[in-house]
């Protein structure tokens, strides 16, 4: 499963929650064991990769049990889609394991069964309702578009975070959420990645009344500063993303500078936007 620079756009329509993909180039793999013991078995830091597949398990009404071993160069709590990552890989590994393939709006609705969930189960870039998959709208595969991914350090607990009810500020937030999303729909739609970074700068600096981030503003400035796109944020998390467009930056020479001129910066990434959805890589064996 690939992980996420936050979201391109997040907010509410009409107070439904959604947000539109993200998908990065950095990945989490998932390794599914089937047991004779019923039950998960699973490391004691991945206990969201444990209950994904126990929800694979009892939606396809298996007996037996299952080992879990995820794998992810996704640091968590950053905003970066690690508990996605790992929880719908968990889903779709087991149910591999088991014989049976889950269309990727099966796999979200038992993610979001564990957890709010990010798009990025479905292929290419969507806008998804993270909260109750009640809006789910493809927008096209992804566009060739880099990513420097900035980090300033800290963490966020995605399931405190969306415990809170943020209905009435995010309902005042709407008209730059609608702004934002109409940008990035239309964007997408006739290839434009500068109405992808106006919409994404958007929704970012409307986001400093939901998450402030103390770093967005000089982000702001040395993203004009280079000629980027514009900014993302981890909607819900630490992350913000500098949008390059490839035709005339190169990501890698981003990130370097931003090392050198963002002070307490401790991670630069060099990345490139990619599909959503899980991948097979190999066959699993039960274990008797």
């Amino acid at each position: 499963m690939p992980g996420t620079c936050g979201e391109l756009v997040q907010g509410t329509l009409d107070g439904v929650a959604f947000h539109v993909t993200c998908p990065v180039d950095v990945y989490s793999t998932v390794t599914v064991e089937l047991t004779s013991r019923p039950g998960v078995e699973h490391p004691p830091d991945s206990p969201k990769a444990g209950a994904g597949a126990l929800a694979a398990l009892e939606h396809v009404g298996a007996t037996v049990g299952a080992r879990v071993s995820p794998r992810s160069d996704l640091p968590r709590g950053k905003g970066m889609g690690s508990s996605t990552a790992d929880v719908a890989g968990a889903i779709v590994a087991t149910a591999l394991a088991l014989g049976a393939e889950l269309d990727p709006a099966t796999v979200a609705r038992l993610a979001l069964s564990v957890e709010p969930t990010d798009g990025s189960i479905f292929p290419g870039i969507v806008v998804f309702d993270h909260r109750r998959g009640a809006l789910y709208e493809p927008l096209g595969e992804a566009p060739s578009l880099h990513v420097a991914v900035l980090d300033f350090g800290g963490e966020v607990d995605t399931l405190r975070f969306n415990s809170v009810d943020r209905t009435a500020l995010l309902r005042s937030l709407e008209p730059e959420a609608a702004e934002a999303l109409a940008l990035v729909r239309r964007g997408m739609a006739e290839g434009r990645l500068d109405l992808l970074g106006r919409g994404a700068t958007i929704s970012a600096i409307a986001n400093q009344r939901v998450l402030p981030k103390p770093e967005l503003p000089a982000v702001l400035a040395f993203a004009e500063s280079v000629g980027a796109l514009g900014v993302n944020v981890g909607h819900s998390g630490t992350v913000l993303g500098v949008l390059l467009d490839p035709a005339r930056h190169d990501v890698r020479q981003v990130a370097a500078i931003a090392r050198r001129e963002l002070p307490g910066l401790e991670l630069a990434l060099p990345c490139r936007l990619v599909g959503g959805g899980a991948v097979a890589l190999a066959e699993h064996h039960e274990d008797v």
